[in-house]
């Protein structure tokens, strides 16, 4: 193993390490103080009837989703929903099962193997659909606080800090799709005083795919199009908070689940264990009891709806996997393919400069 490696293992466990420590942080503040008999009580007495339209509207915004990144993928090459379903599904079951966030890499790994698709091209892609999904969580906020309002500071302060890093981020990419000559010079020149010599054509390589997945925001209609989508599936997954809601005791606004959906989704952006624990269940907890609803059947709620989130797309994944001949000595194989194609690609032309309007 050469220093390179171990510093990549190094790097890669303790990102593990704080992801855990960060789940078991925020699952410790979540449930401290609750009655864990009383909360497995409201969940047994559930009425599961509820879950199986709010499975049924969960997937309609997971089609969403692969009607999204097939939107994307355009300008790169065209491919049918059909080919795309079963990779996005993949892709969301290795994040719900894998550490490090592996299943955007398992994604892209899968769709250059069935496609040809480059990896740091997709992965563009990818990070554009979650630079989005960010938007419209903070536009769910705006859009509901006004009907449902409430004093709560920490609110306020994950608002002001979402909005800072996913605005930011969004204005970013908006000048390098925009402006790729420019900005290739820019990286260019970073890459000539900071980088030795063997190290500049694979990166510089990297950068050129990197730029030609962020085509699509050189178009005003494509980035419309992302957003109504990207609107589109989260308000289809809010349908599901509040199909799983009747399954208990207690009812809020749409507006208010808005909020909730918004502020869990967030809060997962964080480190955390795989499958979000703890990340999405304690600030929804926290959001339903600002809004009234007490605090064992807030936990109860949100405990069976991340399950109902986890568990359908988990095994769906698991049965795309291995009707694609994959196992889970793949997900190693996707993060050496990646690294593969970061070290190996060339430079590439990028088209001129482009406006809005």
């Amino acid at each position: 193993m050469n220093w390179r490696q171990v510093i990549q293992f190094a790097r890669r466990w303790w990102t593990l390490a704080l992801g855990i420590a960060v789940s078991a942080l925020f699952l410790y503040l979540g449930l401290r103080g609750l009655h864990l008999g009383d909360v497995w009580d409201d969940v047994r007495h559930a009425r599961v009837g509820w879950l199986v339209p709010a499975v049924a509207v969960y997937f309609l915004a997971v089609w969403g989703r692969t009607w999204r990144w097939h939107y994307l993928l355009r300008s790169i090459k065209p491919i049918s929903l059909k080919a795309l379903f079963p990779v996005v599904v993949i892709g969301y079951m290795g994040n719900n099962v894998y550490p490090f966030r592996a299943g955007e890499v398992i994604r892209a790994y899968v769709l250059k193997r069935n496609e040809g698709v480059n990896i740091p091209a997709s992965l563009a892609t990818i990070v554009i659909e979650r630079i989005f999904d960010g938007l419209v969580m903070l536009i769910f906020v705006f859009v509901a606080l006004p009907f449902a309002d409430f004093n709560e500071d920490w609110l306020r302060n994950v608002v002001v800090l979402s909005t800072l890093l996913f605005w930011g981020a969004f204005m970013v990419f908006l000048v390098m799709a925009l402006r790729p000559e420019r900005t290739r010079q820019l990286y260019m020149w970073l890459f000539d005083r900071l980088l030795p010599n063997r190290f500049r054509v694979p990166v510089q390589g990297l950068a050129d795919h990197f730029m030609l997945g962020l085509e699509n925001l050189r178009h005003p209609r494509d980035v419309w199009m992302t957003l109504v989508s990207s609107i589109f599936i989260w308000l289809t997954e809010t349908t599901k908070y509040w199909f799983v809601m009747h399954a208990f005791d207690f009812e809020v606004s749409f507006f208010v689940l808005m909020v909730m959906t918004a502020v869990v989704n967030l809060a997962t952006t964080l480190p955390s264990s795989p499958g979000y624990v703890g990340t999405f269940d304690t600030p929804g907890i926290a959001t339903l009891k600002a809004y009234g609803v007490s605090e064992t059947i807030a936990a109860s709620y949100t405990l069976v709806l991340h399950a109902a989130l986890w568990l359908p797309i988990t095994l769906l994944g698991f049965y795309y996997l291995y009707r694609e001949g994959l196992g889970w000595s793949d997900f190693r194989r996707a993060q050496q393919a990646a690294s593969e194609d970061r070290a190996s690609e060339q430079p590439i032309a990028l088209e001129g400069e482009a406006r809005i309007g």
